[in-house]
């Protein structure tokens, strides 16, 4: 028995979500949706137990936007375990080193299977790396017997950790079995994205003589009549952060509506001829995503170094200058006062970028080779082509590659120029955001159109 099978086997230990026997109403779902966000923004409030709120480090920005995490509370890894287990999956199966088809639907099971299991085993290890790093308690010498928290307190903090985990797992599986809709991934990354974009323009706690948030700066500036200070500030949120946000959002839903259309014809259909659209923007945010998600295990990884061994270590050099070299900055200033770490972070996440965009296109299914293949088993045809596998791909080569290449381009340099700006939710979580918002709106379209004319459920085989 493989690896893979293991875990698919340790599933049935987990709780599970079964699917409702007669899908609920749309509104019901939406509905059950809220309660879950609702569940998940108050988890991310409650604070662990044995953890005072004095001794709680602070969260890594960009982290905390990518997996939704909440400093201190049952929401410290966030979605983190579920995305980072189910994108190494997805690796390798895309890269054919773990034997599975997933248009089957038993592979499909196992894969599923195997992705909670790991999700819940990932949970565990983080939990156990930041107790054993010490990373809420002060400590003498070494973390492992030196911390001031009691051996009690620390397995309890795992133990409350992995639940929270199991829990986000359960919120995931029931909105998409059919009782929510959508993801709890997606949710709540929206709903971490949006609590950030709030907290810039509202928040009202003085830092350094200054309110963190936007409005109330702007308000103090007006009765200090220096409205220039609000214009630009140095790591907080200001105007020129706002006009980046409220462009880069306009510019995004512009991009994502943009379509590049291969005329086709049916077999099947005596000839019927149309159009497959394929995504101006191919790799959606993929590429940026994985990017955030580097550099945050960067900066995961110094803060864990610098516990375990202090700051005089190699390991903790090495991290700390990756991850000041490699972070997004906050802000204009912040840009302008280091010109080669700025010079540094623009090629860096554009190389990565690219790397990532055309890596994923290739694991994911979304080549040439396989798009072509999709096409002919349809039983469709590219008018003056062929019907031959090798013909429709090279067609079909000459608008994704390019189309990868660019769209990586654009929402690598989107997120690099958002972060410049000094963009609120940073240009990560704009661009995660804005795409999560698309899906919903589709989504519910889709509901909606299903709802009002039942029959299309059969057409499109959801009976």
């Amino acid at each position: 028995m493989g690896f893979l099978d293991f875990l698919a086997k340790l599933s049935v230990f987990i709780p599970t979500v079964n699917k409702p026997a007669r899908k609920p109403s749309l509104y019901r779902r939406l509905l059950i949706t809220a309660i879950v966000l609702i569940l998940y923004l108050v988890m991310a409030e409650i604070p662990l137990y044995g953890v005072k709120t004095a001794q709680q480090q602070s969260q890594i920005y960009l982290y905390q936007v990518i997996f939704a995490t909440s400093t201190g509370t049952l929401m410290e890894l966030g979605i983190g375990p579920i995305v980072t287990a189910g994108l190494i999956l997805q690796i390798l199966v895309g890269a054919k080193l773990i034997n599975l088809d997933l248009s089957q639907t038993e592979d499909r099971k196992k894969f599923t299977a195997a992705q909670r299991s790991l999700a819940i085993l990932f949970g565990l290890i983080e939990a156990l790396a930041f107790v054993l790093a010490s990373r809420y308690w002060p400590y003498v010498g070494n973390p492992l017997t030196g911390s001031e928290a009691s051996w009690a307190i620390r397995i309890g903090v795992v133990l409350q950790l992995t639940f929270a985990t199991i829990l986000v797992l359960i919120f995931d599986e029931m909105l998409q079995k059919g009782w929510g809709v959508g993801s709890a991934i997606s949710l709540f990354i929206l709903a971490g994205v949006a609590k950030t974009i709030f907290w810039d323009l509202f928040g009202y706690t003085p830092q350094l003589g200054q309110h963190v948030g936007f409005i109330p700066n702007l308000i103090q500036s007006i009765s200090n009549g220096k409205l220039s200070s609000a214009l630009i500030r140095n790591g907080l949120p200001d105007l020129v952060g706002l006009v980046g946000t409220a462009s880069f959002i306009v510019l995004l839903v512009y991009l994502q509506g943009m379509r590049v259309e291969i005329p086709i014809a049916s077999q099947t259909y005596r000839g019927v001829r149309g159009r497959v659209p394929l995504q101006f923007i191919y790799v959606t945010n993929i590429p940026v995503l994985l990017v955030g998600i580097v550099v945050s295990n960067f900066q995961v990884f110094r803060a864990a170094t610098q516990a375990l061994a202090g700051t005089g270590n190699i390991a903790y050099k090495v991290f700390d200058k990756l991850t000041y070299y490699l972070s997004p900055p906050r802000g204009l200033l912040a840009s302008i006062e280091d010109p080669v770490k700025l010079a540094v972070f623009v090629v860096s996440w554009f190389v990565l970028g690219l790397l990532f965009g055309y890596l994923w296109v290739e694991i994911a299914g979304l080549n040439p080779r396989e798009q072509a293949d999709r096409l002919i088993k349809g039983g469709l045809d590219i008018p003056g082509i062929r019907r031959n596998p090798k013909a429709v791909e090279s067609l079909l080569a000459r608008y994704i590659y390019p189309l990868t290449i660019l769209s990586s381009i654009i929402v690598v340099g989107i997120a690099i120029v958002a972060d410049i700006l000094g963009a609120y939710g940073s240009g990560t979580g704009i661009l995660l955001a804005v795409g999560i918002i698309n899906q919903y709106y589709a989504l519910i379209a889709k509901e909606r159109a299903l709802e009002a004319y039942p029959i299309l459920r059969r057409v499109l085989g959801e009976e």
